[in-house]
């Protein structure tokens, strides 16, 4: 009688489904490693997806010279008025300083940019290659400008940009950032009174 008070009908111990065994083996079977966070990754997966950050480092350098070399131009010393030489590239500089930390800081905190309708904003892989070309055109034009004046370096610039950006008509491009510089050297030279360098053209011009 207690052999069979042990068992049941199908020959099983009672205690091989009490919820006790079973949760006991449950919890050994899904026992395993403690959710750590992840180790944090290279630092190319931290900079993937924020290209903006090389934008905000040009435009960081782009000021600072702007700044430096305003701060070092001579200017006529019995001009008269609020608004002299000084004034336009200052604004310009600081703007441009502001712009790069207010960037920095927002892509930082993951801010993105709105992508085109039906499309993700960073889906796509950053282009750090064109992020590079613009960077290496700004840096070799702040260098080229005081040994070819502003007319040849700023068509450089012009064309140089176009060309990073993804243009590769050879007849119209270079033609455009001719007219453009022409037009940004007399602006400055004529209309605001800020003397740029001329270079090997000074006579011509």
């Amino acid at each position: 009688m207690s052999t069979e008070s042990t068992t049941d009908a199908n020959g099983t111990s009672p205690s091989a489904g009490t919820p006790g065994a079973s949760g006991a083996s449950g919890q050994s079977s899904q026992s395993g490693p403690s959710n750590r966070p992840p180790a944090p990754g290279s630092w190319r997966d931290r900079l993937r997806g924020r290209s903006e950050l090389g934008v905000s480092v040009l435009l960081l350098v782009v000021g600072v010279l702007v700044l430096s070399d305003t701060l070092t131009m001579e200017t006529v010393a019995n001009q008269r008025g609020p608004v002299g030489p000084k004034t336009v590239p200052v604004v310009v500089g600081v703007a441009l300083l502001v712009v790069a930390v207010a960037l920095a800081v927002d892509v930082l905190r993951g801010g993105r940019g709105e992508g085109d309708a039906g499309q993700e904003a960073g889906a796509e892989p950053a282009d750090w290659r064109t992020v590079a070309l613009l960077a290496g055109i700004f840096l070799a034009s702040a260098v080229l400008i005081d040994p070819l004046g502003f007319p040849i370096t700023g068509a450089l610039l012009f064309w140089g940009s176009a060309y990073a950006l993804g243009s590769r008509n050879l007849s119209r491009d270079p033609l455009i950032a001719a007219v453009l510089s022409m037009a940004t050297f007399a602006a400055f030279n004529t209309l605001l009174g800020v003397p740029l360098p001329g270079g090997p053209l000074m006579g011509v011009l």
